[in-house]
């Protein structure tokens, strides 16, 4: 009998930055890759693992259903031996349209549905109830007990509100009326037309409308608010009708009319959203609506006759609007409320329930509700979302790979991500997890720590071995840090005290905040902590942001804050998450902080281009000129393969330079455009040290640990972490001492060394005056900061209240703090 394989074995791994990488990865264990930021540890982990796993199994499916599927791109990779079908977790996981809610993204509310179409009490046609019964059940038709009438059963789509059987009417499942406001399509009535007052129009591409407007009789130099009532009614409510523009042909010279139907403001945001399936324009135009719950449904997306159903005494809507904990308990109870006849089928759908509440549990979000719409779910939570539907697939013989599946997640719902991980690896899976947070990797079978540097100093495995024998050898970096030879200490605590200058808030109602007040001490940093749901975000960025926006515009306050205090003293408020920078591959940490506009302008300096009268735009790649025209400036080509997953290629025109021959021919300092494109931050630092703008503004970006990142590399792929970083280099030459920076769990995707560079440029814009609040979860985080904010005690309606405040080693001495169980200093850690 042949043994089975124990190892996914791969060889000469080239992908992005990996330094053929040849290595063993054991099957059926929880593997750890860490690694500081660019490391290489994604490029292992989605790049080959992934990218392979998934393309293989793809491959077993026909031509035809391949074609309908985004595949991954091989992988550069020689060969991968015994490699399972994968499935990955990503960092990021996309946000859910308007349809999506909790209980159907994770599919309890299939089985709730289902629960309520066998063992409701329904009302028969007369408005009586009747009781369910097997008999029912078994013939799918209800007798009514008092009138005799017989009716169907009514079945699970009954209950679903994206379906036409059991949606409401009037909104179509969705539970709310958007109609548009004439008084949001005209925001700015300062404006004029020429000027762009009717911002409908121009969201909804109709930029030309203007130009109609003219013809009809309406003023285009004069503001919005000195219009006569014609006229604006001419601009909101005037006829469709159809005239001619004359266009003119640039490069010829023509003349010629072209006719256009003329919209309404109103009318414009209208026919964008017809047909919008997908809900892709109504984001766009949803700043121009007005929302509010449906009348006839009241906001709960389902017909009348499925809302009079009831189980155990109450309606569907009452059951998914409660927390997934209230919930358990409920289906825990549910067999012994219900006739005897039913309970055994009633014992195995409630079983059925409670196994999969339990995993969302076990992750800290038991006080979501089914009902609540998924694009209000922070990143965390639909990433938490998507790992416990991972965890009860019940599948096996899967290779899944983790990407920070500890993003937003409090140190004391771990050991739930911990028993989870090892449910998964029980079933007969193998879990790749990506991860920095040191409790994770020390409960993994094994692990790989790749390095020592970033960018181009990484791609080596430097590591390999069980969590402990990393540690006991204390070679690596990561193994430092497991030992504990090696400590996040940036910066010692600055005392605050009531003598000191605040920013004190007071919030009315807002979320599951009621009547709090919240003071944040000026020129320190401050953390704001707490379980998932405590009110974090809640109290920072729903709550504070906005107000202080309306303040330091000199305008009122929002409705749901009773006061703000303290804001004389800031003058501008900059919010830093780890969201990615540019939008493709044309953003290049040059685009995006503004060296590529002082670099392209030596290049135009030099006497070969001002002998050829270029300009600084003929070195760009974003604009015609200079740049190549059959990629467009990209370097890379999208090679259509047919049945295959589209190949990106080296564009052969300009062999991946971005530019014409005749536009390298230009060199500064020997060098062309395109070879300064492909230096690091810390190469160009020495190339251009006799340029002070430039060497300046590189030695910030060095800095703040960026020194590996290549000038023209796509800024998209950069992780949260380096996003954030390049955002925080730009502000370091600013002036500070009345600015408040806001930053949005700042070590999402941090390695432990990466939060000690962190911290010490958020030193750095302390020491110059800054004020700093930011939220996190990260145990070093908190223990770094000047003040602490601890929200709780639990989260949903349990949370909402500070429970305990002061510096890191008061609240960690807090017996109501469960943030200051975690903190280095308690006895715990």
């Amino acid at each position: 009998m042949n043994k089975q394989p124990e190892n996914i074995e791969i060889y000469h791994a080239r992908t992005h930055n990996l330094k053929d990488v040849s290595l063993h990865i054991p099957l059926h264990r929880q593997v750890a890759i860490t690694g500081v930021s660019g490391s290489g540890k994604s490029s292992l982990a989605m790049g080959v693992l992934y990218s392979e796993g998934s393309r293989r199994y793809l491959e077993g499916l026909s031509a035809f259903a391949r074609r309908k599927i985004h595949q991954a791109e091989r992988a550069d990779v020689e060969r991968i031996d015994f490699l399972p079908p994968a499935l990955a977790l990503r960092q990021r996981p996309p946000v859910p349209g308007r349809r999506s809610t909790v209980g159907t993204m994770t599919e309890l509310y299939n089985l709730v549905r289902l629960i309520y179409s066998r063992l409701g009490t329904h009302r028969c046609p007369r408005g009586h109830q009747v009781p369910p019964s097997m008999k029912a059940i078994f013939d799918e038709t209800c007798v009514c007990p008092v009138c005799g009438a017989r009716f169907n059963l009514p079945s699970a789509e009954s209950f679903s509100f994206n379906s036409a059987e059991g949606a409401c009417p009037d909104c179509g499942g969705l539970g709310e009326r958007a109609e548009v406001d004439p008084t949001l399509v005209v925001p700015d009535p300062e404006l004029t037309l020429e000027q762009g007052a009717v911002a409908s129009w121009r969201a909804a591409g109709r930029g030309y409308t203007v130009r109609l407007a003219a013809l009809l009789g309406v003023r285009l130099d004069v503001p919005w608010k000195k219009l006569t009532d014609h006229e604006r009614d001419i601009v909101l409510n005037g006829p469709e009708t159809r005239r001619p523009l004359i266009f003119h042909n640039r490069k010829t010279g023509e003349e010629y009319p072209i006719t256009f139907t003329y919209d309404n403001a109103v009318e414009a945001v209208r026919k964008s959203l017809a047909g919008d399936r997908n809900q892709t324009r109504y984001a766009r135009m949803r700043k121009f609506l007005s929302v509010r719950p449906c009348e006839t449904c009241g906001g709960l997306r389902l017909r009348r006759e499925a809302l009079q159903t009831t189980v155990a005494g109450k309606s569907i809507a009452e059951v998914t609007g409660m927390s997934l904990s209230r919930l358990d308990q409920l289906a825990a109870a549910l067999p012994e409320a219900l006739p005897v006849s039913v309970r055994e089928v009633a014992g195995k759908l409630s079983a059925g329930l409670r196994d999969g509440l339990k995993p969302l549990l076990d992750l800290g979000v038991g006080y979501l509700t089914l009902d609540r719409q998924g694009n209000t779910l922070s990143t965390g939570e639909r990433q938490r979302l998507e790992l416990s539907m991972m965890a009860g697939g019940r599948s096996t013989g899967v290779l899944y790979i983790l990407d920070e599946p500890s993003v937003g997640l409090h140190p004391a719902n771990v050991d739930g991500l911990k028993q989870l991980m090892r449910k998964m690896v029980a079933n007969g899976n193998s879990l790749i997890v990506v991860d920095h947070n040191l409790d994770i990797i020390r409960n993994g079978d094994y692990m790989i720590e790749m390095g020592p540097g970033a960018g181009d100093r990484g791609g080596t495995v430097v590591g390999r071995g069980t969590p402990h024998e990393i540690a006991g050898e204390g070679r690596t970096l990561t193994g430092r840090y497991l030992s504990g030879s090696r400590k996040v200490i940036v910066r010692q605590p600055q005392p605050v005290s009531a003598k000191d200058e605040w920013l004190r808030i007071a919030v009315r109602s807002r979320h599951n905040l009621h009547h709090l007040t919240a003071g944040f001490p000026l020129r320190r940093m401050t953390a704001v902590t707490g379980v998932s749901g405590a009110g974090k975000t809640a109290l920072v960025f729903d709550c504070l942001v906005p107000a202080l926006k309306k303040a330091l515009g000199r305008k009122n306050p929002p409705d749901f804050i009773e006061s703000l205090r303290g804001f004389e003293h800031i003058r501008r408020m900059v919010k830093v998450d780890a969201t990615p920078i540019g939008r493709n591959a044309r953003s290049t940490p040059a685009t995006y902080t503004g060296l590529f506009d002082g670099i392209r302008r030596l290049f135009a300096g030099t006497d070969e281009a001002r002998k050829r009268h270029w300009s600084s735009s003929m070195f760009s790649f974003n604009v015609k000129g200079g740049r190549c025209e059959a990629c467009e400036g990209r370097g890379e080509m999208l090679l259509d393969m047919q049945y295959l997953p589209e190949q990106r290629v080296r564009c052969p025109h300009c062999n991946g330079t971005r530019y014409r021959p005749e536009t390298l021919e230009v060199k500064y300092k020997g060098k062309s455009i395109a070879d300064v494109l492909r230096m690091s931050v810390d190469e160009a630092l020495t190339f251009f040290t006799d340029q002070p703008d430039l060497a300046d503004q590189l030695e910030t970006l060095h800095d703040v640990g960026l020194g590996y990142l290549l000038l023209g590399e796509a800024t998209p792929g950069l992780s949260g972490g380096e996003a954030q970083r390049i955002k925080l280099a730009g502000e370091l030459k600013r002036r500070h001492s009345d600015t408040l920076y806001v930053l949005d769990e700042p070590s999402t995707g941090l390695h432990v060394h990466d939060i000690e560079v962190l911290l010490g440029v958020l030193d750095k814009l302390m020491q110059l005056g800054a004020t700093i609040i930011l939220i996190d979860h990260d145990p070093d985080v908190i223990a770094n900061c000047d003040y602490v904010l601890d929200l709780g005690p639990g989260g949903g309606s349990k949370g909402g209240r500070i429970i305990a405040e002061g510096t890191p080693a008061q609240v960690a001495a807090s017996p109501a703090s469960l943030t200051g169980k975690y903190l280095p200093g308690h006895g715990r850690l």
